[in-house]
């Protein structure tokens, strides 16, 4: 109990200070002892107008508004008019909704720190048939581990022996557990709940899914949103005009006393806590939902957004490309198109080259090695390959290149699926054919999206413009971009009338426009790290209808914060007027005040709650 109670003196010393201010004066005033209790009320008042004083000095030498002039001036002008008790109210509502804010800052971040103390720190790594218990940070890829019931998976892997079901909740936001079975991956930070598992590393634990989160959390956490900057610039018209009433009454009348009695309730508390509270609060309740926010000010401008863009393959289909036929137009077989296909594949990390690799593996095919691989993004690769030279991608990339196209090759408008094509040196071989299911959420979050006020929807991919298309019509997306490259989709965003702009997407040539555009959401459950780091919001759910809890989320944040800030301020305008009448004395101004500071702080945690997410 004792070390609880120092370490809330520790925390608010402020606040404890006039606490004890007050006690102390009120016990004396009992004791009729009124000028020495005067005294203590005045000392502590002055004391704590210093540090009010010298951040009002950094502020102006930093260029910046000192918006606690109005309460330093409340202070200032009690102690000078001897109004002792109303400087102290003032001074204890100050530091007690400073330090409310800091609680509230704490409460509505908990989801938040529970991914940090939940940060794996040991493993039971494997090594010669023994179990050696070591950091989490010292496994390297490759090295197998074991994980017992009720532990945390310390980095991502493959299980190799054992089944059991997984909770992955803090990764994901669902609360249902994951059964795995051998060959199947776990996740860093998830809870095995049942069975012991053998695992092999996949990665070390820097680049693991639960160390790429945290980094995404303490960037949240230390963001702050210029929507708390807007209410500065609400404090100034604010000020102005509490200082014009104040002093029109002292004018007026000729009385001092009348200026302090107006200016007591217009301290300032409603736009120093009410738009971070609601923002951190709405960051918490985004992360509560499986939605990283990294910065306060994407929450903004996803409020205000008027345009969300989507990428196509891996955000509105399900991004698990499956083989469906090998065509040969010259020249070649099936297996041999597959082969060399794979073989330049295999070394890129898009979702169609990885749909490629798997289907040859299954067909048992051997992988040849290249030399001199080159990637483009968004259009393919080239390699040589025993002397030959060999290109897998786009049509376009063939056409680039010089490939020689039969005579008799069907127009590539008559393909109307995702197609890979396949040339050794100057003559197109043949191509395959993938297929992509859409995913069954993705109209419904469109419809959702457009109901809720977006004006402008479209759909942006790097896939030929028949199948673009095709799909874009069965969700509803009117506008299509298709066969853009990275620096087309850019292009698109920056051209965009309706602003801000919002990107969906989740693979490594997203990872431009993700960073381009006003707001950029990574699916980041399967998506890409480049994707995920770009973006500045990730889904850690592979389920897109959380792009609507995201933007539901950020209306509902900014609503209470503008609420909040505007309520603040009218409640003191009208307290303002009727203390102009000189019919209240300052003391009662000042508990008025702090009340209403109260209510706005207690209404901007509104934020945190939100029903039919």
């Amino acid at each position: 109990m004792l070390k609880k109670i120092y370490k809330f003196i520790i925390q608010y010393k402020l606040f404890t200070l006039a606490l004890l201010g007050i006690i102390v004066a009120s016990l004396l005033w009992f004791l009729n002892l009124k000028t020495l209790s005067n005294f203590v009320l005045g000392f502590v008042s002055v004391v704590e107008l210093i540090p009010i004083l010298k951040d009002m000095y950094e502020d102006v030498r930093n260029g910046t508004y000192g918006i606690d002039i109005l309460a330093a001036t409340a202070i200032g002008a009690s102690v000078l008019l001897h109004q002792y008790w109303a400087a102290i109210i003032v001074v204890v509502m100050l530091t007690g909704g400073e330090s409310l804010d800091e609680f509230a800052n704490h409460r509505a971040r908990s989801e938040l720190d529970a991914l940090l103390k939940n940060s794996p720190k040991k493993a039971h790594l494997l090594r010669s048939g023994k179990v050696i218990d070591v950091k989490a940070d010292s496994l390297k890829v490759g090295d197998k581990f074991v994980v017992k019931p009720g532990e945390i998976v310390p980095v991502d892997g493959v299980v190799i022996e054992g089944n059991s079901s997984f909770n992955e909740a803090s990764l994901t936001g669902e609360s249902t557990p994951v059964f795995k079975n051998a060959k199947d991956q776990i996740l860093s930070g998830s809870i095995n709940l049942e069975g012991l598992i053998t695992a092999q590393a996949s990665a070390s634990a820097k680049e693991s899914q639960y160390q790429q989160i945290i980094k995404l959390v303490e960037s949240a956490a230390a963001s702050q949103s210029p929507f708390v900057r807007l209410a500065d610039r609400y404090s100034i018209p604010f000020t102005i005009m509490a200082y014009i009433i104040a002093g029109a009454v002292w004018y007026l009348t000729g009385q001092p006393i009348r200026f302090l009695e107006v200016i007591i309730v217009a301290t300032p508390c409603p736009l120093l806590l009410a738009a971070p509270i609601a923002l951190v609060s709405g960051m918490s309740l985004a992360s509560k939902h499986g939605v990283i926010v990294k910065t306060g000010a994407a929450l903004e401008k996803l409020a205000e957004a008027e345009t969300i863009a989507f990428d196509k393959t891996g955000t509105l289909t399900h991004g698990e490309l499956k083989v469906e036929d090998v065509v040969v137009t010259n020249h070649s077989t099936q297996k041999e198109l597959t082969s060399l296909a794979a073989s330049l594949e295999q070394f890129s990390s898009h979702i169609v080259a990885k749909s490629i690799v798997v289907y040859a593996k299954k067909k048992n095919l051997k992988l040849l090695k290249v030399k001199n691989l080159k990637e483009e993004s968004g259009m393919g690769l080239t390699a040589n390959l025993k002397g030959d030279k060999i290109t897998v991608g786009r049509f376009d990339l063939l056409k680039r290149e010089g490939i020689s196209i039969p005579a008799n090759f069907k127009k590539l408008t008559t393909i109307s699926k995702t197609s890979v094509f396949i040339a050794k040196n100057d003559n197109l071989l043949g191509y395959i054919t993938l297929n992509d299911e859409i995913r069954k959420e993705a109209k419904k979050t469109v419809s959702s999206l457009s109901r809720l006020g977006i004006k402008h929807v479209l759909m942006v991919t790097g896939d030929n413009s028949k199948i673009a298309k095709t799909i874009a019509s069965k969700i509803g997306i009117r506008e299509v971009v298709a066969e853009a490259l990275p620096a087309d989709k850019l292009k698109v965003i920056e051209e965009v009338k309706h602003k801000p702009v919002v990107f969906v997407g989740d693979g490594v040539n997203d990872a431009p426009v993700l960073t381009a555009s006003d707001v950029g959401i990574a699916l980041g459950a399967k998506g890409s790290t480049a994707a995920s780091e770009s973006a500045d919001m990730v889904i850690m759910p592979d389920d897109i209808t959380k792009v609507v809890s995201a933007y539901k989320i950020s209306l509902h944040t900014f609503k209470i914060a503008r609420q909040s800030i505007l309520s603040g301020i009218a409640l003191s305008l009208v307290l303002m007027l009727i203390f102009a009448s000189g019919k209240f004395v300052p003391v009662y101004g000042a508990v008025l005040q702090e009340v209403v500071d109260v209510v706005v702080i207690f209404n901007a945690l509104r934020a945190h709650k939100l029903k039919n997410i």
